[in-house]
């Protein structure tokens, strides 16, 4: 809470809490009053002047300071932070947006934010090859010194995630709800090691702010706002994740897409970015050297993944299993095994992490 008074933050919070008042109508009444506490004591006939709805008007005369106090209580609880506009630690490429939130309710560690970050978002429901992807990227880029920003949902977020983690990176995590409600629950686990590891869970969103539809668009600005580009992984025709990549073209930041198959529905979105002008992402290269790479300081490279000995008959099937499904008769028909024999060595493989098995009897390759 550095560069606040406990007053002067109960002021912000109180303003943040205020009915119809957003991210714009904040940053409008700060430029005009200069603070949040000079917003309150203005009176009536300013607020009348400004066109201030009346609705919001009778709560600057009776503010909510009860729920205030519970905003302030869980503030003193452990790596919890608020920081607002006016703070020296808030992101600066977040503040370059068109409407920056005015508090940023933080769960971990604030220098975090001020890392080089690139952002990854995709489906919910990703392929196991996109899945690979992201988990791929995120840990390359991790090892190439950046930050990688997403926004803890199923799928493609949290395999960028876990991959910065496995890079020995940061990683951030932009909430949909309060700092204080992990969504979804089976996320608990990865949101505190996120934490532990030196990152960082962040939401505009005030303490106990449950789940909301609408929240979750909101809060895509954010994740476009504090990162230099915005990587797209996997994403339908009508992908939440391409409003993201619409929020970084229009904030100025770069866009990179992950090309598909043209046959998979979760690619569609990703090849349609590409034609629109999006750079076709291949590796890790491509991104770094838009951005040039960077270091940080103390951070061991992560150990290198397993690789094929060759010795074994069983790599010999590899090479016909695509990272698209593959069918079992395809699989017969293009070796002359028996389906017996290809089952087997399917087993041996997925056991071996080399292969998952996919809906309607196939298999893909995820590495």
């Amino acid at each position: 809470m550095a560069g606040h008074s406990g007053s002067d933050l109960r002021y912000w919070l109180a303003l943040h809490r205020a009915p119809l008042i957003g991210s714009r109508r904040f940053a409008s009444l700060l430029s005009h009053f200069g603070t949040p506490k000079a917003v309150f004591e203005a009176g009536t006939a300013a607020w009348t002047a400004l066109k201030i709805p009346e609705k919001t008007i009778a709560y600057f005369q009776n503010p909510d300071w009860g729920t205030v106090a519970h905003d302030l209580d869980w503030l003193n609880g452990s790596q919890r932070h608020c920081l607002t506009l006016h703070d020296p630690r808030y992101p600066a490429l977040l503040r370059e947006i068109a409407d920056p939130p005015p508090l940023l309710f933080v769960v971990g560690e604030p220098a975090a934010l001020a890392s080089r970050q690139v952002a990854m978002v995709g489906s919910r429901n990703p392929s196991a090859s996109g899945r690979k992807a992201a988990h791929h990227l995120a840990r390359e880029l991790a090892a190439a010194g950046y930050g990688v920003v997403s926004g803890l949902a199923l799928g493609i977020d949290a395999a960028a995630h876990r991959g910065a983690l496995d890079g020995n990176g940061i990683t951030l995590a932009v909430a949909g709800t309060g700092p204080d409600q992990i969504y979804p629950r089976q996320h608990r686990a990865l949101a505190q090691e996120i934490v532990e590891r030196g990152g960082a869970i962040l939401s505009e969103f005030p303490p106990g702010t449950e789940p909301k539809a609408g929240n979750f668009p909101r809060r895509n600005r954010i994740i476009s706002g504090l990162a230099l580009g915005t990587l797209v992984v996997e994403a339908a025709e009508q992908s939440g994740s391409l409003i993201t990549a619409r929020l970084a073209l229009e904030q100025g930041r770069e866009v990179f897409a992950v090309p598909g198959s043209i046959y998979s529905p979760v690619s569609k979105g990703c090849n349609d970015l590409i034609q629109e002008g999006a750079k076709l992402v291949q590796s890790v290269r491509d991104i770094v050297e838009e951005f040039g790479p960077t270091t940080l300081p103390g951070r061991p490279e992560p150990p290198p993944l397993p690789a094929p000995s060759g010795d074994e008959p069983h790599w010999a099937l590899l090479k016909f299993i695509a990272y698209d499904p593959t069918s079992v008769d395809t699989l017969v028909a293009v070796t002359g095994e028996s389906p017996e024999s290809i089952a087997a060595t399917l087993l041996m493989l997925e056991l071996q992490g080399y292969v998952e098995s996919a809906p309607g009897g196939c298999y893909v390759r995820i590495k």
